[in-house]
């Protein structure tokens, strides 16, 4: 499998496979060695396994984007993943276009998850988000403009920007300035901690 997603991704010009790791601890040290764009990370591994290396992985170097792989669109462990500080997810026979775009998404900033997965993600975790997220969350919600709360209710949904250009009519560049300044606004790492907040303040 490893193999696999080398030869692909290395044949992307602008793309560099730096390294590769066989089990969770390795690869925690591997991206503590390569300090990786992007990670590409498999759920099920002996020993440490990929939930706990993400989360890791993440703690170590904020920068770095991880994209969790895995059989099913519907693992529930890969969910756990996102929770872990993941920034993508994708299944291991996703076509190479998919699988480049998610590198390129995530590397970019933003979310490497489809509008079903973000639903299911919150079917699984939506019960354990607190109601409206108490006063902190609602106080950040403050910051927002108006138009930039309408892109958070979307990004929520899970529409991608061009989703959202479409929907509240607005140029896509436009969309993207949005989805920064509210990130930045709300002090959130990425998109998928945007979908969390939306939830959470039950905004969305």
């Amino acid at each position: 499998m490893r193999l696999g997603l080398a030869m692909v991704l290395g044949d992307v010009a602008d793309f560099t496979v730096v390294g590769e790791a066989a089990d969770g601890e390795s690869g925690i040290a591997r991206a503590r060695e390569l300090e990786p764009d992007v990670v590409l990370m498999d759920v099920r591994m002996p020993g440490v396994d990929g939930i706990e290396a993400t989360r890791r992985i993440v703690e170590d170097r904020p920068e770095t984007r991880v994209v969790v792989l895995t059989t099913f669109d519907l693992d529930e462990y890969a969910f756990s993943g996102l929770n872990a500080g993941a920034s993508g997810f994708l299944v291991k026979d996703a076509p190479a276009d998919q699988l480049i775009a998610a590198v390129r998404s995530v590397h970019a900033g933003d979310a490497a998850i489809s509008p079903r997965v973000t639903k299911r993600m919150l079917e699984l975790y939506g019960g354990s988000l607190p109601e409206n997220g108490g006063s902190a969350a609602s106080d950040q919600l403050a910051l927002l403009s108006d138009r930039e709360r309408d892109v958070l209710v979307l990004v929520g949904d899970g529409l991608t920007n061009s989703e959202i250009a479409a929907r509240l009519y607005l140029a896509e560049s436009t969309v993207k300035t949005h989805v920064g300044r509210l990130l930045a606004k709300l002090e959130l790492r990425d998109r998928i901690s945007a979908v969390i907040l939306a939830h959470r303040t039950g905004i969305v």
